[in-house]
């Protein structure tokens, strides 16, 4: 008899198959545990996907209700490997896709779009995706995670986002070579060229929906400032790599004075080495700097930079030829304030020495980068408690592990980073805290309080706010032992609060116009409960709409 695929018989009837035996206890979780971690994560987000396309209030419930063990999944570190592998994975499309061949129509195409109303746009051009670069369309991941933690941790309805990949070509040869690559096969546009299909993108969606908050994720970091300058006071919309990262920072830097022992003020005069002057880099920079400003001025001192930042070729100092305009104002000068001997291009090693930093903060996106030499030297610091921050993703990427922290600085030391690692047992009954700078406490926060305060465009004091809201939300008991951040299983509680911050703000600035039936004279007669309250009871939660009304 011919057969086709697997033995099976063309007329259907299935051959006898001799019994298997069963199998040893365990078998099966012994295998899983040999599997590569990266194929188990793969599996695991897989097996999520295909339940969002069956069920998705099943899907959003099984979130929620597991959002501590989840969250790695749908988004960092999984989230890497998933773009970086989306082509293969690819199954049916979720959100939209512009490309630049789209040039001229898409006002049409946003038209097109079967929801009347949406909330939340999280879009990207896939030019630097965490820290594994240009994936081109295969960025597309990145928005579909972003959202699906807006609807878990902010209660955003999913009917109303929508995830959006701008592609306009891909510099990555191998992706280009790809017989399975989706996107556009040629080099990407650059210039005016490349402004112009952003612009019209960002004109189409206002026009459709004026009061959609539009997040900017993962571009390179030429387009993450030029967009930002160019569209913050004209829409309501932020860059998460550079004013989400930079918030959630601060929250753990300012935490990391308390953990010290410090009054918040002390905040002025923390040594902070920063390694990475990319967006994200920046953004913290330019967020901390800030935060230092607006201290000092309660008082009436004068502030000194107090940071020294460091990209691939050392030391940033103002001898730097052809000196990025966003870096400059970090770079080291000359001057009495100055430390001897620190020249252009310093090893971080060496910066580090003769610093001795309160805080080291990495955001090369290089892993390992903080290595035994460097780890040491911090133990050198002039801080009882030298902080860590190794805040690259995915994990693979991250500039240190808690282990290495906590063996070479000292148990002591304070760690956080931006992908999740696990505690570490110091002995004693002592724990090493490894504590996870993630977005996810920020940015669902930010993006339901403009939604809800209707923000005009989102300001750096509503970005403040929901920083200062998030270092305040741990405990003293709590800093004390290293903690800075507090469990994602509370992540719905703690946008509630972040988000009620961000509207007052909005009020306080007047951006606020209100959402809904819901005035921004009534938001402004609010009290601090009574916003919480309010940001809390529009959230969407996942429950079975009745298929039969009960008269």
């Amino acid at each position: 008899m011919v057969q086709q695929g697997h033995g099976v018989p063309l007329d259907g009837a299935r051959p006898p198959r001799p019994p298997r035996p069963a199998p040893a206890a365990g078998h099966v979780l012994r295998a899983a545990v040999r599997a590569p971690d990266s194929i188990v994560a793969l599996a695991k987000w897989r097996i999520l996907n295909r339940l969002h396309d069956r069920n998705e209030t099943l899907y959003f419930r099984v979130l929620i209700d597991n959002i501590k063990d989840l969250a790695p999944v749908i988004y960092t570190p999984t989230v890497g490997l998933v773009c970086e592998n989306y082509s293969g994975l690819f199954r049916r499309p979720r959100g939209m896709y512009f490309t630049a061949k789209d040039k001229g129509e898409m006002m049409s195409m946003i038209y097109n779009w079967p929801q009347e109303k949406v909330d939340m746009i999280v879009v990207t051009d896939g030019s630097r995706i965490l820290g594994l670069g240009d994936l081109g369309v295969q960025g597309i991941g990145i928005p579909i995670g972003k959202l699906d933690l807006y609807v878990a941790a902010a209660g955003i309805n999913p009917q109303k986002v929508l995830p959006v990949i701008i592609d306009v070509g891909t510099n990555n040869e191998k992706l280009l070579e790809d017989n399975l690559y989706l996107g556009l096969r040629q080099p990407r546009l650059e210039g005016e060229e490349y402004m112009a299909v952003v612009d019209e993108f960002m004109e189409a969606v206002h026009a459709r929906w004026p009061q959609a908050v539009v997040q900017f994720e993962d571009f390179q970091m030429k387009w993450a400032f030029e967009t930002l300058e160019r569209y913050r006071n004209r829409f309501c919309m932020f860059n998460d790599d550079v004013q989400g990262t930079a918030g959630v920072a601060l929250a753990g830097l300012l935490g990391a004075v308390r953990a010290q022992g410090r009054p918040l003020h002390d905040f002025t005069s923390q040594k902070i080495v920063v390694a990475g002057a990319g967006s994200a880099g920046i953004g913290v920079l330019s967020m901390a700097k800030q935060e230092m400003s607006r201290m000092l001025a309660k008082t009436g001192e004068e502030g000194h930079n107090q940071f020294w930042v460091l990209d691939k070729n050392g030391l940033i100092t103002k001898d730097r030829k052809d000196l990025d305009p966003a870096v400059a104002n970090f770079a080291r000068g000359h001057g009495p304030n100055e430390i001897p001997d620190l020249h252009e291009g310093a090893s971080l090693v060496e910066v580090v020495r003769k610093v001795k930093p309160h805080v080291l903060l990495g955001l090369s996106g290089v892993g390992g980068i903080f290595n035994e030499e460097v780890l040491k030297a911090m133990k050198e610091s002039d801080s009882p408690r030298p902080a860590i921050f190794a805040m690259s993703n995915p994990t693979t990427k991250a500039e240190c592990t808690p282990e290495d922290v906590f063996k070479h600085v000292g148990e002591n030391a304070i760690f956080a980073s931006g992908s999740p690692f696990s505690n570490v047992s110091l002995g004693n009954g002592k724990t090493g805290y490894a504590n996870q700078a993630n977005n996810m406490y920020l940015f669902p926060g930010i993006g339901l309080g403009a939604l809800l305060s209707g923000a005009r465009h989102i300001s750096d004091d509503m970005l403040q706010a929901g920083a200062e809201c998030l270092a305040s939300y741990i405990t003293d008991d709590e800093i004390q032992k290293g903690i800075l951040f507090p469990e994602v299983s509370s992540i719905r509680h703690i946008t509630a609060r972040v988000g009620a911050a961000v509207v007052r703000a909005a009020v306080a600035e007047d951006l606020a116009e209100g959402c809904r039936t819901v005035g921004p004279k009534e938001l402004g007669s609010m009290s601090e409960s009574q916003t919480v309250e309010y940001v809390a009871r529009n959230m969407w939660y996942p429950i079975y709409s009745p298929l039969v009304n009960n008269k």
